[in-house]
């Protein structure tokens, strides 16, 4: 597995001294796929508490996970996945009472818009003409761990793991499919709707695991009060109507 680097990584350090946050700060570490819905909920969750600065954090949940276990201030978690916030957990990060799951999302295999070749199947990526498919690091990036489950219950992993491109977040391969780098790749369906003129969805991939989103306040957190009332927010109407005009489905 070929893996370019991520133009969006920052050490560790460069992130600690980029956040220099006020107490009113509450800094929100999110997957990637949840970029463009939680920009437009930020500013709905200040509204409705004056004072308070929410500070965004994207990137694949497991590095945002080493973030959180390594010192980066963070007050909230939002994993794409489960196995993600499980390991929070386990290492004390998270509370078990305190996690929520709050959205579901799907699978789905995209192709460049201006593509000669659309799959129907799984199977279809074997054939010659999809040499190069993104698929997020299943190491860190939940959208690579559902893509080898179910690339692997298929049989296929062996076939396509030689023509991956590895992304380091959701993101990462969404962009290398919307710029014609490669000529397929696997994402979440509220991905593919973010660049809907540059990718196409080929087919939607069933899931053995839901993909279900869970979020928690992080036990260390800086501002744990206002951690706790962002995660009650996203769960309320209001925020859950958002979520859905973004793509995400309830939980």
């Amino acid at each position: 597995m070929y893996t370019r680097p991520s133009r969006f990584a920052l050490p560790l350090a460069a992130l600690l001294l980029s956040w220099q946050a006020s107490a009113a700060d509450l800094t929100v570490s999110a997957a990637a796929s949840l970029t463009n819905a939680f920009k437009e909920l930020a500013p709905m969750f200040e509204a409705r508490h004056p004072g308070t600065k929410v500070l965004l954090n994207f990137g694949a949940s497991g590095a945002l996970l080493q973030q959180i276990a390594k010192g980066a201030p963070a007050d909230v978690f939002a994993s794409a996945d489960q196995e993600s916030m499980d390991q929070a957990q386990a290492q004390s990060l998270v509370k078990p009472d305190e996690r929520r799951n709050f959205v579901s999302n799907s699978l789905v295999v995209i192709v460049p818009a201006t593509g000669a070749m659309t799959p129907k199947t799984l199977h279809e990526l074997a054939q010659p003409a999809f040499g190069r498919v993104a698929i997020g690091l299943p190491a860190s990036v939940p959208v690579g761990r559902y893509t080898k489950a179910v690339l692997d219950k298929a049989g296929l992993w062996a076939t396509i793991e030689p023509r991956v491109i590895g992304a380091q977040s959701v993101r990462q391969a969404l962009d290398y499919v919307a710029r014609g780098e490669v000529d397929a790749g696997f994402v979440y369906g509220t991905d593919a709707a973010v660049m809907s003129t540059k990718v196409k969805v080929a087919f939607t991939v069933p899931t053995e695991v839901p993909v279900l989103y869970p979020i928690a306040p992080v036990d260390a957190a800086p501002n744990a009060s206002a951690a706790r009332q962002f995660v009650s927010f996203v769960l309320t109407p209001p925020a859950q109507a958002v979520l859905a005009k973004h793509g995400f489905g309830r939980p």
